[in-house]
């Protein structure tokens, strides 16, 4: 269990840098850009040399099966897609293209990784058939109203 808390807190201060990273970098976007698609493809490139890095450390290691079953990939697919899609929409949210206004880190990121929860909670018990329990849903209402209140006291 301790190493599963360590790796799931790794994992959640690797998430938060990344969202400040595309928060920064979408600072420094030249105003006469009209897209910030490169930099979107920037990001997914460092994502695949850390993916292949990581692939090249279990290979020289050894003793690992690496080969994944066709629905595996398909899925995996799937939420690259998701991804993707998400980063070009972060890169644009956070820049304020097309005459919107940039949107606040201190909003956007709270709003987004929030509601992923909510999402994901109903998602995996209608569709996954996961159980839940009733903390589950009272953490989830909370989430809810937190982010209703992040939504609607957010300055401008």
């Amino acid at each position: 269990m301790t190493s599963s808390l360590l790796l799931l807190l790794a994992v959640t201060g690797l998430y938060a840098g990344y969202n400040l990273f595309v928060k920064v970098s979408s600072s420094y976007v030249p105003v006469a850009a009209t897209s910030t698609v490169l930099a979107t493809i920037c990001l997914q490139l460092a994502a695949l040399a850390a993916s292949i890095s990581f692939l090249s450390f279990l290979a020289l290691r050894g003793g690992h099966v690496l080969s994944l079953s066709t629905r595996a990939y398909g899925w995996a697919v799937g939420a690259g897609l998701c991804i993707g899609v998400a980063e070009i929409c972060y890169f644009y949210l956070f820049r304020g293209a097309d005459g919107r206004e940039a949107v606040a880190a201190s909003v956007a990121i709270p709003v987004i990784v929030s509601g992923t929860i909510a999402i994901t909670l109903v998602v995996s018990h209608f569709v996954l058939q996961e159980s839940l329990t009733s903390v589950q849903l009272i953490g989830t209402a909370l989430v809810v109203l937190g982010v209703v209140m992040i939504s609607f006291g957010a300055p401008g």
